[in-house]
Order: structure tokens, then C-alpha cells, then sequence
């Protein structure tokens, strides 16, 4: 990917809290509010009787792996992940709530490593330390120079896009916004006096009428923008007939890329009227393994999306997805075999969207834009997976 396009690199969720703090060079408290889980450091040792031991006070640059060498080939123009912690020393854990992420501040330098430019924070996590751990976690972030979107002190600063320049001149805007189905509480969203996040109840026309109506106030000529959502559930290859439609409405009035983000592995892709519709990027790092149940998701696989967009357009000209493979509370490359069986698995549960995934001789997924720019009808159904 060159000067010619503008490229991206997103990625869905990315958790450096619990049992990846504990590993990092400043572990916060490991104390945890979960039902069956009250020390982080359990996380740490399910992972290594899974795959091996796992050191202690690791490089920051440990969760990365081997990710960091692909993000410097690529060089692109932005960086963006969904950050899934709070970053706080904060012991206010939000009650009646059954699992909470947090990173010590000290372990910042971790996301530093991977050279972010935005860390979008309207999910179920962020303030899972109360208002407190959200006020110290955007203190923290801002402190380390990274932009974010999706929360804030009340709801203008929440709504608020991060605004990154543009090698042609222009910017790109990332928006970000979280729904309910993705568990987020309803007490979280930010109101005109309370701190919080972006959030929507659902995913309807009414609600897409305006976020669509605030991405083209927003925007200038020459610039792109980006809308991350946090929505749906944790696993499945379904896409609901409301987030397709709204994802639409969101292109139609002036998005160039939709970045969806929750679930623990990838779900389909799209390619609608020539912009991305990536309905769930999956995690890229987090203390997950060795923990059973959904093996058949192969949650273990994660993907780097790096998308090269045409910037006068902001339509897509490709999509290179690498896999990589969680392994340690590190991420390396995944096998020849694992990318083939990732790239079916897509490719498959795409077809109903039109989307073409075809593998390069390395093993990445490649997204073509398609022959048509008319997009996929809206059935709401895609095969499962």
C-alpha cells in the first residue's frame, strides 16, 4: 500500500487489562469482582498451562509480538483500536456487573509500542471502575498523547471525533459509539452534566438519521471519516438485519469506513457502494487463553486490517487481513493452514454480502472491492460459521 491511497490500520478489541497487566512491568492490584475468578494472576496461569510459560515484567512490547514488524512494513497513515479497559488505579468496581478490565497507568507505554493514533473507548469496559477510573483513564491517555473518541466528561466531549492530518491535506475523523447489545449499561451514556460515553439504545433509522447528520456536519472536503461502533454479542456469525441497515444508512450519508467491534472473533465483511463495512474485527490481544467453551470460533485467531482507501472517494481499493495467533499473551504469525481455514470461514459467512476473500501467496486475507457498487441487499442472514 503506497502514497496513492490513504491506509488504515484498525483492529477490534484490545484488552491490556487483568491477566496482561499482571504480566506487563507495572502489575496494577489483581484483586478481581468476578464470580469464579478474584485474582488476575489465574488468567496468567490458565494461558501458560495452555501454551507455555509466560514471562513476568515483560517488554511492552510483549502483547504485540509479531504484529509490530507488520504494522512497520505497512506504514500506514492511522492507527485505530478499540481500547476494551479502563486505565486506572480506581478500586470503584460498577457494581452488579460480572466481569471488569483494567490496566495500571504505568503500563500505558504498552499501546505506546504499537505506535497508536486513537484509541476509540464507547464499550462495555471503560468504565468499569466508575467515573473515577473513566476520569483517570482519560487523564492517563491524554497524558500519553494518544487521541481517543466515544467518551468524555459529558456528552459534546464524548461525541466529539478524534481529528488526525491526512497526507493529502485533509483529516480523518474516527467517531465512535456503543449500543446496548453489545452489554453496554444504559447509566453509562454521557448526558449534557455526567461524564460517560456515546451511546445508543439500538441500532434504528432515527439513530443512524443522526450520527449520519453529525459525520457530515463534521466533515470538510478532502477529508474521510470513520464510524466505530461497539454492538452485538460475544459470538456468532449472524449479523442482524438492524445493525446491516443502519451500517448502510451510515454510508449513504457520508461514512467512509464502518469499523464494528465485540465480538471474539471476525464476523462477515462488506463491501457497500465501495466503502468497508467490517461488522466485527474480532480481539486482538487479551488473557483469553485457556479458557474453553467456544472453541469452534477458533477465538485464538485474530486478524490486522489494513485497508487502503481512495482519498478523494474514501472508497475502498483493497483490504489486506493478516492473520495472527494469540500464543503466550503474545501474537504471532498464524499457520498456513489456519489463515486457509479463516479466509473459508469468511469468506463464507461474507457470501450473502457479495464479498470476494481470496489469500495471497503470505496468507492474508484479501478483501476486493467487487464489481458493484449498488452493495448487497439487507437480508439480515448470513450462513453460520
Amino acid at each position: 500500500m503506497g502514497g496513492e491511497f490513504v491506509t488504515l490500520f484498525l483492529a477490534g478489541d484490545v484488552m491490556l487489562g487483568r491477566g496482561i497487566d499482571q504480566i506487563l512491568p507495572h502489575p496494577g492490584d489483581p484483586r478481581l469482582v468476578e464470580a469464579y475468578v478474584t485474582d488476575a494472576r489465574i488468567y496468567v496461569e490458565l494461558a501458560e498451562g495452555a501454551n507455555g510459560a509466560i514471562p513476568r515484567r515483560a517488554a511492552f512490547s510483549w502483547p504485540w509480538g509479531e504484529a509490530l514488524d507488520l504494522l512497520d512494513a505497512a506504514a500506514p497513515d492511522a492507527r485505530i483500536v478499540n481500547l476494551e479497559t479502563s486505565v486506572t488505579r480506581s478500586d470503584d468496581a460498577w457494581p452488579d456487573k460480572g466481569v471488569h478490565y483494567r490496566m495500571h497507568p504505568a503500563n500505558l507505554p504498552c499501546l505506546a509500542a504499537a505506535r497508536l493514533d486513537v484509541c476509540v473507548l464507547a464499550n462495555n469496559h471503560v468504565l468499569d471502575y466508575g467515573r473515577r477510573g473513566l476520569a483517570e483513564t482519560l487523564d492517563s491517555l491524554a497524558g500519553a498523547g494518544l487521541r481517543t473518541a466515544g467518551a468524555g466528561r459529558d456528552l459534546h466531549k464524548a461525541r466529539r471525533p478524534a481529528v488526525l492530518p491526512l497526507p493529502g491535506g485533509g483529516r480523518l475523523l474516527v467517531f465512535s459509539l456503543g449500543m446496548a447489545s453489545s452489554g453496554i449499561p444504559h447509566t453509562w451514556a454521557a448526558t449534557a452534566d455526567r461524564s460517560g460515553i456515546d451511546f445508543l439504545f439500538e441500532a434504528s433509522d432515527a439513530a443512524a438519521a443522526e450520527v449520519a447528520g453529525r459525520v457530515r456536519r463534521a466533515k470538510r472536503p478532502g477529508d474521510l471519516a470513520v464510524v466505530s461502533i461497539h454492538w452485538g454479542s460475544n459470538w456468532g456469525h449472524t449479523v442482524p438485519r438492524d445493525q446491516i441497515r443502519f451500517a448502510h444508512a451510515l454510508v449513504d450519508g457520508g461514512t467512509d469506513l464502518v469499523h464494528g467491534h465485540s465480538s471474539h472473533h471476525p464476523r462477515p465483511l462488506e463491501v457497500y457502494r465501495g466503502h468497508p463495512v467490517f461488522y466485527g474485527c474480532g480481539d486482538l490481544i487479551d488473557d483469553y487463553e485457556g479458557i474453553g467453551g467456544y472453541e469452534r470460533y477458533r477465538d485464538d485467531l485474530r486478524l490486522l486490517f489494513l485497508v487502503a482507501l481512495e482519498p478523494d472517494t474514501g472508497r475502498l481499493d483493497h483490504a489486506r487481513l493478516v492473520p495472527l495467533q494469540a500464543h503466550r499473551m503474545r501474537l504471532r504469525h498464524a499457520s498456513r493452514e489456519d489463515c486457509d481455514w479463516l479466509r473459508g470461514v469468511l469468506a463464507r459467512t461474507s457470501r450473502e454480502f457479495g464479498t470476494r476473500i481470496t489469500l495471497d501467496p503470505e496468507g492474508a486475507l484479501i478483501v476486493h472491492p467487487g464489481p458493484s457498487a449498488g452493495g448487497s441487499p439487507v437480508t439480515g442472514r448470513t450462513a453460520a460459521g
